[in-house]
């Protein structure tokens, strides 16, 4: 059986897919019509129904809970993973850095223009929860997220993946990290993206798409080097350094599988959006049972 199947081309993803898409483990008779495409792309494709097989961000799957369901597989969810908020003037980052409620403070967010790696992704979400009052956005592609703050095209920055390891050498600072600001909430790790297969599959077939995926990242898990070159083909300019601290950020017991402290993890974003009316509410499960 052949399937569509679309992930990102950032190290994370290659690294968790190379071995299924490439036929070094056994695939139990599925193949597979691979395209990569960034996150909000991703996203955006799933709300249409286009792909068997996607990633998309936790924040997006709320919008597509009804036509797929999340896999225990290939999730990347963790401590210390979470999307930065950065900025280029030192003073912004002293004014926001801790966050209060004065009447100045209010004012200067709202004055304040945001660039963000998409409307739908979880890093936009968790801005939403730390700092409400940041409504004047602008989505971008989060690569070049880095380069309109040093042109001061935008005032902060909402920056993820590899530029977390990157915006110091570019005399940029951090205002916050917004996975610290879930965890110190939530006592949980941040659900950032993960697998989801379309709810027309039958359920032998969804499953096995699970139990592959698995087996992918297992397998990455035991020969961390044997996909080094695919993952460099995708990587554009990133060093291999940063491209295995990368893997080492986002790849993890949980992309093996969810768990019950992944499954709580995502049920916790999506009460605490529902309690907010930011996600529409669903009746639908959202895990593969």
């Amino acid at each position: 059986m052949k399937l569509t199947l679309g992930f990102s081309p950032c190290p994370n993803d290659t690294f968790i897919f190379d071995a299924l898409i490439h036929h070094k483990i056994d695939t139990e008779g599925l193949d597979f019509d691979v395209c990569y495409e960034d996150v909000e792309t991703l996203n955006h494709r799933a709300f249409n129904g286009e792909l068997d097989i996607t990633k998309l961000s936790y924040h997006a799957y709320a919008y597509a809970v009804e036509n797929y369901v999340l896999l225990n597989a290939g999730s990347a969810l963790g401590f210390g993973v979470g999307p930065l908020l950065i900025c280029k003037r030192p003073e912004l980052m002293k004014q926001l850095s801790a966050i209060s409620h004065s009447a100045v403070d209010l004012s200067l967010q709202s004055n304040l223009t945001v660039g963000i790696p998409g409307k739908y992704t979880t890093a936009n979400f968790l801005l939403g929860l730390a700092f409400p009052n940041l409504i004047k956005k602008q989505e971008m592609v989060f690569s070049g997220i880095e380069q309109a703050l040093l042109d001061e095209r935008i005032d902060l920055g909402l920056i993820i993946h590899e530029n977390r390891f990157t915006f110091h050498d570019k005399g940029l600072h951090k205002i916050m990290d917004l996975g610290d600001y879930w965890e110190h909430a939530t006592g949980a790790p941040i659900p950032l993206g993960g697998i989801v297969a379309r709810r027309q599959l039958s359920e032998k077939t969804v499953k096995q798409i699970d139990r592959v995926i698995r087996k992918s990242v297992e397998y990455a898990f035991a020969h961390p080097k044997s996909g080094l070159d695919f993952i460099r083909s995708h990587a554009q300019e990133m060093s291999e350094d940063i491209m295995y601290k990368h893997i080492e950020l986002y790849v993890n017991r949980f992309s093996i599988s969810l768990g019950d402290e992944g499954k709580t993890a995502i049920r916790t974003l999506f009460h605490k959006a529902w309690e907010l009316a930011l996600i529409p509410q669903t009746t639908k499960d959202l895990f593969l049972s």
